[in-house]
């Protein structure tokens, strides 16, 4: 068959995608199961998709002037029939669709979980992630539930794009479809977009997450430094008119506007009105220099982190607390007298095998009255003893080049491993909800061309969860630069921190890191659950034929996919790995 032509064995350059049993089957099998599947697609399954009705018995029913029940029920079973086959021409390898599961029963994953009534919201989505991980080690033998016809014609789209792109067997690609919305597979069975199949440096599955990812990228501001004006213009969707109004306002009057501004008063009228309230000093920064010019000052602030002196700062993923000690050094300068909450991600003695410099950092720390707490999962801090009773009372917080770990044989925007960091973020954000005081500030530094927690899903995570976008700062030009930086991982035993320098980590280019700045600004309006990118299933990992597995058949193949499914499970349980 022409549209099988191109494929390669498994051993041969530039296989990706087909495993060694489907290449046993005849051409002629392969070509009436195809067009058995294009047949599902363009025949009963768009009277889902589009709700129109091409069946031959339909139109003579309509012609016959059939009633409305009758026509009703024979619209109903044409639907379900062609779910159905679709649904079963889907289960190679896939699983529920998008970020938001089809079996929670309820609040299964909060049985047993030990956290108080109002914080279930700040840890219920890392739970549900470890619950989607757990059920592949169910019974497998339990029945599926019936999809609804929303969800059959998801999967007639999905098949449809499968069937086009001539990649029905390739399970990651099948994937990465099912973690789409909706809107997202309209857009591409409406474009002529195709993964190319021969990309030597990335497989399908990664060049299909990347042209996903470009298209939510275009609705958001970018990666690269924004002033506070640029923020506030985006935000609002401003035009350039605006943008220059506002850039002649003083410090005074800017601070205002942004502050009361919310989209439904005429902004004009809201800056005379900021002109004519006298300046007044009650020995806050925020109301120092009423007369400055006002987009600069607004950006010292932050470059400068002139934060709430009262609040408690808290700092995660901080392995080897160099910045920590940075912050609380900054902190008692300014005769702060809020604490600073130093956390790792790793025990102790790991920290020891890497940083011989560890306890002297601790012993630092405790002289300025910080708290040191190792082994903390920043998105699950709801369930932390170490932090009850903490709620509210965060003024600051930094989270500093996250990452969820590297994985052998997978580059971080490969989507097998690219959940994770995207997850990273989302639980973080809503996890600091129930301890972040309002108008508190949230900074995490990261690179504008990084392809594991990309800047977008660290703004769209912010967002998501009420912390407004206030700021982008060049990371170079942040107060607080100048610390040992590190890997974070074993890495670290041979590459010691330099901070004088800060050439301890020189991945990348020091021009390109940005600090992305937020503001906690809650509306009091229920949230909902929180969206999670779905993980693969094990199913989808053992039929996976990109890194690590491009080379593996049989036994060997399937251990080492139980042995990728059981990381993941270890990792979303607030357990260090690597």
């Amino acid at each position: 068959s022409s549209h099988f032509c191109s494929r390669r064995g498994p051993g041969e350059s530039g296989d990706r995608f087909l495993p060694p049993a489907a290449m046993a089957d005849s051409v002629d099998s392969i070509d009436a199961e195809v067009g058995e599947a294009i047949g599902i697609v363009e025949g009963e399954a768009s009277d889902v998709v589009n709700g129109q009705d091409t069946d031959a018995a339909l139109e003579e029913a309509l012609e016959d002037g059939v009633d409305e029940e009758e026509l009703e029920q024979l619209e109903a079973q044409l639907v379900e029939e062609a779910g159905d086959e679709v649904a079963d021409e889907g289960d190679g390898a896939g699983e529920d669709p998008v970020d938001e599961p089809q079996d929670d029963d309820d609040e299964d994953h909060l049985q047993g979980i030990d956290v108080e009534e109002h914080l279930i919201d700040a840890v219920e989505g890392s739970l549900r992630l470890k619950r989607l991980l757990s059920r592949d080690e169910e019974d497998p033998s339990a029945k599926k539930q019936k999809l609804s016809p929303e969800e059959q014609a998801r999967k007639s789209k999905i098949q449809h794009l499968l069937v086009k792109w001539s990649l029905q067997t390739d399970a990651t690609v099948r994937h990465v479809c099912e973690t789409c919305s909706t809107e997202e597979l309209d857009v591409m069975m409406k474009s002529g977009w195709c993964p190319d199949k021969f990309n030597m440096q990335r497989p399908p599955s990664e060049l299909l997450a990347r042209h996903l990812l470009d298209m939510r990228e275009r609705c958001m501001p970018g990666g690269a430094a924004l002033d506070a004006i640029a923020a506030f213009k985006h935000r609002f969707k401003l035009d350039s008119t605006k943008d220059k109004l506002l850039r002649s306002l003083s410090h005074k009057d800017l601070r205002y506007v942004l502050t009361y501004f919310d989209g439904s008063q005429d902004l004009d009228e809201l800056i005379r009105e900021a002109a004519l309230i006298d300046a007044f000093d009650d020995n806050t920064t925020e109301t120092a220099l009423p007369d400055a010019h006002g987009v600069v000052t607004l950006g010292r602030f932050q470059r400068l982190e002139l934060i709430d002196p009262l609040a408690d700062a808290a700092v995660f993923g901080d392995a080897n607390l160099t910045f920590a000690i940075n912050l609380a050094r900054h902190r008692q300068s300014l005769g702060h007298v809020g604490r600073v909450i130093a956390t790792t991600f790793e025990d102790l003695d790991t920290l020891r095998e890497r940083y011989k410099e560890i306890d002297e950092s601790i012993a630092t720390l405790d002289e300025s009255m910080a708290l040191v707490y190792h082994c903390v999962d920043c998105t699950r801090i709801a369930i932390d003893e170490r932090f009850k009773g903490m709620e509210g009372q965060f003024g600051a917080v930094y989270y500093n080049f996250p990452h969820s770990g590297a994985i052998t044989g997978f580059f971080d925007g490969h989507p097998i491993v690219n959940w994770r960091h995207e997850n990273l973020m989302r639980l973080f954000f809503r996890a600091l909800r129930s301890f972040m005081k309002p108008g508190g500030v949230v900074k995490v530094a990261s690179n504008m061309g990084a392809i594991g927690v990309r800047y977008s899903y660290i703004i769209g995570s912010a967002i998501e969860n009420e912390f407004l976008h206030i700021e982008t700062v060049p990371f170079m030009e942040w107060h607080l630069h100048r610390y040992g930086r590190s890997y974070g991982d074993k890495r670290d035993i041979h590459r010691r921190p330099d901070a004088k320098n800060n050439q301890s980590y020189n991945a990348q280019a020091a021009e390109r890191d940005m600090v992305y700045c937020f503001s906690y600004a809650p509306t009091g309006d229920p949230l909902g659950k929180q969206q999670i990118k779905m993980p693969p299933s094990l199913k989808t990992l053992k039929n996976c034929w990109d890194g690590p597995f491009k080379n593996l058949h049989g036994a060997a193949r399937d251990r080492l996919a139980q042995q990728l499914h059981n990381r993941f499970v270890t990792e979303v349980s607030g357990t260090h790995v690597g």
